[in-house]
């Protein structure tokens, strides 16, 4: 399923005491939706999702969905390492109006295939909105393997899949053998045109807060086989991306959005805010994107 080219996994805004502001939030939006972002992805883990009650992202969640309006779609990360706690909260923002759910793989307890194909088929009957898979082993510890991958891709509603791993065999064996209208989102910022080279859609991106248009010219000149072009830019680009991530996410991202005039607040414990000396080094990189 399609859900555009650049999904923004878009940071949750707080105020001084750590209090989810909704001001900023519609502000934030408005910028991103200005700047290249085609879809929203929230209360994901760049949104801190560990962090926020129940309450605090249906609320969220509904917040987001009336200011977008349905001008680009939102998909909301409700999954955790419990299914039973994922089908609740799938069913409770499924009565919202979001257009598709964000399910990660479990972490910390470390399921098996079996163990990971029975959540995700559960999840799925629970709603009939669309599900985007969400693989990362670099955080969840768990991989999902190609033939899970492909089994899960049979049922109706799971559509799409963001894969966070750093093995492009897997992605393209995925892509080979699921159907067309699967698609398949990097995951990752800096790997977004090598997926792109073996059939991937687009990407979830972090990165796209800050460089939202560069990134979306980017995969537009990859797609009009302007390879040299979008690669040029990508060599630009990696340094942000990789910024973004020289601590905890979403500190820098947080971070370089205040330095950029657009204030989100920090993150919440146990993450910390960047450091005086992290800071500048981010606003340095900054500064050197024309």
């Amino acid at each position: 399923m399609y859900f555009g080219q650049v999904l923004t996994a878009m940071v949750t805004p707080f105020d001084e005491k750590g209090a989810i502001q909704y001001e900023k939030t519609s502000d934030l939006i408005e910028y991103l939706l200005a700047n290249g972002t085609d879809g929203l992805v929230v209360t994901g883990t760049t949104g801190e999702s560990p962090t926020l009650s129940t309450d605090e992202k249906v609320d969220f969640i509904k917040h987001i969905v009336q200011v977008v309006n349905n001008r680009v779609p939102v998909i909301a990360g409700t999954g955790s390492y419990g299914t039973d706690a994922s089908i609740s909260l799938t069913k409770q923002v499924e009565k919202i109006g979001v257009d598709g759910f964000l399910i990660v793989t479990p972490y910390y307890n470390k399921p098996n295939q079996h163990g990971m194909f029975e959540h995700f088929k559960s999840i799925a009957a629970s709603t009939e909105l669309p599900i985007m898979l969400y693989n990362i082993p670099g955080r969840s510890i768990v991989n999902l393997e190609v033939e899970t991958i492909v089994a899960l891709s049979k049922i109706k509603n799971i559509v799409s899949l963001k894969e966070a791993g750093l093995d492009l065999d897997h992605v393209a064996e995925i892509i080979e053998n699921t159907a067309d209208d699967f698609s398949v989102y990097s995951g990752n910022d800096s790997l977004t045109i090598p997926m792109l080279s073996v059939g991937a859609t687009g990407v979830v991106s972090v990165a796209s807060h800050i460089i939202g248009n560069e990134m979306k010219n980017m995969i537009r000149l990859f797609l009009d086989g302007k390879v040299n072009d979008a690669a040029q830019l990508h060599r630009k680009m990696l340094p942000v991306m990789n910024g973004l991530f020289t601590s905890p996410s979403p500190s820098p991202v947080k971070a370089a959005l205040q330095l950029n005039g657009i204030d989100v607040g920090g993150v919440r414990l146990p993450l910390v805010d960047l450091t005086k000396a992290e800071r500048e080094k981010l606003h340095v990189l900054l500064k050197n994107i024309d």
